[in-house]
């Protein structure tokens, strides 16, 4: 594409805009009626780069979705008595003081046959792994247990500023259990109820000066650095085996045990004359009697590793049935703002009438992501591997694809005209201007005269990607309604 401009926007104030660009924009949104000062930050906003990372993390029952719902402002982690709850999201969005960073909530913990504390301690290591600060969440009417101490060791190893919440403290009385907890060594304790809200707001203040206000890139344009590819999926469909095949040699092992691999494996590969980073999640598989816990492990090492990527391959077992954790994965790698690449492995099993089932269920199923390359390969065989690179590379094109504002203003100046907003309760909203403030994924904003439907948004973003490409990445939309005019001094 001629007009693509590569840039992250993460060191300029104005995200991807040019000064210029800026200026001109600015002076548009001045004519349309909108409040500058929200323009600018809902450039800003959607500009940023990635989101500092909060892990909160525990042992059982601690009240650490409590927290979690608390600091987000509203009831999305599961609360449950019941440990190994699987969830659908393992982190949130949320906001304090006016920044805003990513909650990665490390609940749904079960004793396993390794024993609690190596539970604990699994679960800790891959959400502090991503981490830019940590939580540490402790029962402040229980005491600090030997978990804890646990816990508060691998704390101290993985060297990341750590804020001690002591919670259920729920009122003056449990101030002094809070106290006991300065012998944990982490410093100052902050009394906190999570269920009531008593004592969140110190704690989220210590969270922001633990924070950085933005954490460095570790991915995209760094200096010499190979792109960044991670193999995700669920357990058994055939991730090492697909590592080991683009190797040329036996690189990961491939085994029946679970929790071989504790941590994600990181290679060098080269492939089609260029050096790529591959990050491997396998090493955990499903026991019968542990299935909640053991997909929960998965989905919380698939975080680890999406976060740490810059393209996300989707391996899907195209011998089975596409299963609810293949959608779990695929909503997680495209909130997570990742290139994605679908590969159907297994694919020379198939018999005509399995393809032609397929072939129905990607069209139900993975609708929303329609968009994305896909690749029908086999791990063991090596059949179609030379086209994993090629799909690869589109992707990261489209993650990574700019439209000037411009020619952005054109195009949506003829869907308005060609296709205008449906009359609402006697109004027709419309879009008067937009911009794309930021890429890796590109992100748009759209400045409209009334509220616009999501049916409206959809359809938007279909045009978008028939005119501009966008293959292979999730495109996030924000619209700003402008206020009536008066309302504002």
């Amino acid at each position: 594409m001629n007009d693509q401009i590569h840039s992250d926007g993460s060191d300029h104030e104005h995200g991807a805009l040019g000064d210029a660009e800026y200026a001109e924009f600015m002076e548009l949104a001045a004519q349309e009626g909108f409040d500058l000062e929200d323009v600018e930050g809902a450039i800003g906003e959607a500009g940023h780069g990635p989101l500092p990372v909060l892990a909160v993390v525990g042992r059982p029952n601690v009240g650490k979705s409590t927290l979690v719902n608390r600091i987000i402002g509203r009831r999305e982690a599961v609360v449950q008595d019941k440990p190994g709850v699987t969830r659908d999201r393992v982190s949130y969005e949320a906001e304090w003081a006016g920044r805003r960073f990513k909650v990665v909530d490390t609940g749904g913990w079960e004793q396993d046959v390794l024993g609690l504390d190596a539970s604990v301690a699994a679960q800790a290591e891959y959400a502090i792994e991503t981490a830019d600060a940590v939580v540490f969440v402790v029962d402040a009417t229980v005491g600090a247990t030997d978990t804890d101490e646990a816990v508060v060791k691998l704390l101290r190893r993985a060297g990341k500023p750590v804020v001690l919440c002591a919670n259920k403290v729920d009122g003056q009385s449990g101030e002094a259990d809070a106290t006991a907890l300065w012998s944990l060594g982490l410093g100052e304790p902050y009394p906190v109820s999570s269920l009531h809200g008593r004592g969140t707001g110190d704690m989220l203040d210590a969270v922001l000066e633990a924070l950085p206000e933005a954490p460095a890139q570790t991915f995209g344009n760094a200096l010499g650095g190979p792109r960044r590819i991670a193999l995700i999926g669920r357990p058994n469909v055939g991730k090492s085996s697909l590592l080991n095949k683009v190797a040329g040699e036996d690189r990961v092992v491939v085994n029946a045990l679970a929790g071989t691999t504790r941590d994600p494996v990181d290679e060098l590969i080269q492939l089609g004359g260029t050096t790529w980073k591959f990050i491997d999640t396998a090493g955990i598989r499903r026991k019968v009697h542990l299935q909640e816990g053991a997909d929960y492990y998965a989905s919380l090492r698939t975080a680890a590793a999406v976060e740490k990527a810059e393209v996300a391959v989707i391996l899907i077992d195209a011998s089975e049935s596409i299963s609810v954790q293949d959608q779990r994965i695929v909503t997680m790698a495209v909130e997570a703002g990742r290139a994605v690449v679908v590969a159907f492995n297994k694919w020379d099993t198939l018999d005509e009438e399995r393809r032609y089932y397929l072939e129905r269920e990607i069209e139900t199923e993975l609708a929303q992501i329609a968009w994305a390359p896909r690749v029908n390969v086999s791990a063991v065989t090596g059949r179609h591997m030379e086209k994993l690179v090629p799909a690869i590379e589109t992707a990261i094109e489209g993650w990574e694809t700019r439209v000037p504002t411009g020619r952005l203003n054109a195009f949506l100046g003829e869907i308005v005209a060609s296709h205008p907003h449906p009359v609402r309760g006697g109004k027709q909203p419309r879009i008067l201007f937009g911009t794309q403030a930021g890429t890796k994924p590109p992100r748009f904003v759209l400045f409209s005269s009334g509220f616009l439907e999501h049916g409206y948004r959809r359809f938007v973003e279909r045009r978008l990607r028939e005119e501009f490409g966008f293959e292979g990445t999730p495109l996030h939309i924000s619209v700003r309604v402008r206020e009536k005019r008066g309302r504002k001094k």
